[in-house]
């Protein structure tokens, strides 16, 4: 189903006349409506096909429309082999020299003239020196399911000019399984190794129709060895697939936001088949190049990031290198943040990978498919704040280790640079595991100020504070609060935004040094004492309850808390009698770290009470190292 989430961030209601920061960047979904945007915010449209490798874009097996990419998807019933350079692939033929592009000579084979042959008689020659074999490769460009093969003399010649010995291997190109396939063909340094899946020693077919294994490749041998009738030809040879390519990917072109920018939400718009699977990320940077290239000096080992002529390298002057000086490219970790972690499709939205402002921005989208379920990528949209609330905030928390089970007072402690056309802010947003128990003070420079709590729940709270802006920059601010932790390295991200300008993005805040004697520059909390634990505390509230129907004290409320479980983990509360003996299940469900509560009203599987007396409860959670547990005893009585 259409996901639809075009989360703009620019409702009208949200609008005022400073909204001059604003700006929503969508790539793809042209026929979607551009929206009405109050005068100062800007509205940037981009296409799906405009994607330039200068630009660090990159397409690969994709089909791109107007309102949608998509992995390509073969026709059976269409040939590919006369259409494999329109798709990004190629043949090549085997020579004295090594492997080169096919001409004219093995044109012939896939130019759908049934007329026009190649023809073997046991002494082909290139450049006067013989190559009895006849070797193509074909390089389909990208992986695919290649269902089968087929090729033919031309009808008159059935009988005496069919080929009797040939070789068919495939290879799905991945350079770690080199030197492992079972059969290498090449010459003079140019070896390549297949898996040889069809080889005919005494073929008496004229029409030659083979299926392949079901399996992604994407690259085939045909090798024709001497043959012992002597002359032989083929007239065509046809190659037919089927399904979508069981990888595609996509990346944008480094985006240029105009200068330092607030990130904020990123919204989408995708349709998946059941088995497919798109994984979508983005990251962000402060130059157009997210890379870094070396250069072979051939002194031993070395390599450098200096051309010739002590420049630093570039893409151009890289790709102008020989290709024994081309040392490698590697990701530019000084300037650019890493590939944010796949967003969850089925939110619609989330909010952009940054640890600070940023002027660069790159989408990247992987595509993975079976053969007949595939997925649509129909727009990727952002919104973005230049100039941002600050050049940097800088965030740290303390302490970073607490006690699970145990409401721990932190100080959260930022330090804001501001550049002159920063916006400022007067509003800080802290995300917490559980509901804070309070929020006790909030310091400029040691000394307390007013402050406002305008939310207060499970996922975190936001307090109002007196301005920040240039008068301020620099100045320590600390917000102390008190919430209990659950999991070892628990986030307490954190945002800064305007109260003023609702709708510029919220700005994240940067983990780093706020304070040098304060230990960790983190806002990753972990915990004391867990030694594996993974059941917390468990408590039965009443212990004795009577489920008489007066109300009063109806039911037992059981609550339990989670430590350090990763992902969701299969969580129940098994009943027994005092011999031991198991009466059923009172819950059972996923759940992950932190407080977690359920009620049971004594009544068995079937909605019979149980008679009077003892029980155990045991709360069991099934993880990787086997099932965690732990017990307490219940009385119920009527």
């Amino acid at each position: 189903m259409l996901k639809t989430c075009i989360r703009l961030v620019l409702a009208l209601a949200w609008l005022t006349s400073g909204a001059d920061a604003l700006t929503i960047y969508r790539i793809g979904g042209s026929s979607l409506p551009v929206p009405e945007l109050a005068e100062g915010v800007e509205f940037v449209q981009l296409d799906w096909e405009g994607v330039e490798s200068a630009q660090h874009g990159h397409v690969e097996s994709l089909n791109i429309a107007a309102d949608f990419i998509e992995p390509e998807q073969l026709d059976p019933s269409i040939n590919l082999t006369p259409r494999l350079k329109e798709r990004g692939g190629r043949v090549q033929t085997l020579v004295w020299r090594g492997w080169e592009q096919s001409g004219d000579t093995e044109a012939v084979l896939w130019d759908e003239d049934v007329e026009t042959v190649f023809l073997g008689d046991g002494h082909w020659t290139t450049s006067g020196i013989g190559v009895r074999n006849k070797s193509l490769i074909f390089e389909f460009g990208g992986n695919f399911t290649v269902e089968r093969v087929k090729f033919y003399p031309r009808e008159r010649f059935e009988e005496e000019r069919f080929l009797q010995r040939f070789i068919i291997g495939i290879s799905d190109g991945n350079p770690l399984k080199e030197g492992t396939r079972e059969y290498t063909v090449g010459t003079r340094g140019s070896f390549i190794d297949f898996d040889i899946v069809h080889q005919a020693t005494e073929n008496t077919t004229p029409v030659v129709e083979l299926e392949l294994p079901p399996e992604p490749i994407r690259r085939m041998l045909f090798e024709a060895p001497e043959n012992t009738q002597g002359i032989w030809e083929i007239a065509e040879f046809e190659i037919y697939g089927k399904g979508f390519t069981p990888t595609a990917r996509y990346v944008s072109n480094v985006l240029d936001l105009g200068g330092r920018a607030a990130l904020g939400e990123l919204s989408w718009g995708t349709q998946v088949d059941s088995g497919a699977q798109i994984e979508l990320s983005m990251r962000a940077g402060d130059d157009s190049d997210p890379n870094t290239y070396w250069r072979s000096t051939f002194r031993g080992d070395e390599r450098t990031r200096l051309d010739t002529r002590g420049r630093p390298l570039t893409l151009r002057s890289y790709n102008r290198l020989e290709t024994a000086q081309q040392a490698g490219i590697t990701p530019d970790t000084e300037n650019w943040e890493g590939w944010s972690a796949a967003y969850d499709l089925a939110l619609g939205s989330a909010l952009m990978q940054g640890t600070q402002p940023r002027q660069f921005v790159q989408v990247r989208a992987n595509f993975q498919s079976t053969v007949e379920a595939g997925g649509r990528l129909h727009f990727v949209q952002f919104a973005v704040s230049r100039p941002p609330m600050a050049a940097l905030v800088l965030a740290e928390i303390a302490p970073v280790l607490a006690t699970t089970g145990v409401a721990t007072e932190f100080t959260y402690m930022l330090l804001p640079r501001l550049e002159a056309e920063d916006l400022g802010f007067d509003t800080i947003e802290i995300d917490t595991p559980t509901q804070a128990e309070g929020i006790d003070a909030v310091r400029y420079s040691g000394e307390e100020v007013a402050f406002e709590v305008r939310r207060l729940d499970e996922r975190g709270f936001e307090v109002g504070v007196p301005r920040i802006d240039q008068t301020r920059d620099g100045e320590l601010i600390e917000v102390v609060f008190r919430c209990e932790v659950f999991k070892f390295g628990t986030l307490f991200s954190g945002r800064v935004y305007d109260s003023t300008r609702p709708q510029e993005v919220r700005q994240v805040v940067t983990p780093g040094e706020v304070v040098e004697l304060v230990e960790g520059n983190t806002l990753s909390v972990g915990l004391t004492h867990i030694a594996g634990q993974v059941v917390g505390a468990l408590r039965l509230v009443p212990a004795a309850f009577t489920p008489n129907g007066d109300q009063i004290n109806d039911a037992v409320r059981i609550e339990y808390d989670l430590l350090n479980v990763i992902g969701n983990a299969e969580v129940a509360g098994v009943l027994y009698d005092l011999q031991g003996t198991r009466i059923g299940e009172v819950f059972r469900g996923p759940a992950q770290s932190g407080q977690f509560a359920a009620e049971w009203d004594g009544r068995d599987g079937t909605g019979a009470l149980l008679a009077p007396g003892l029980y155990v409860l045991r709360l069991e959670v099934e993880t990787d190292g086997g099932t965690k547990a732990r017990s307490r005893i219940v009385s119920l009585a009527y």
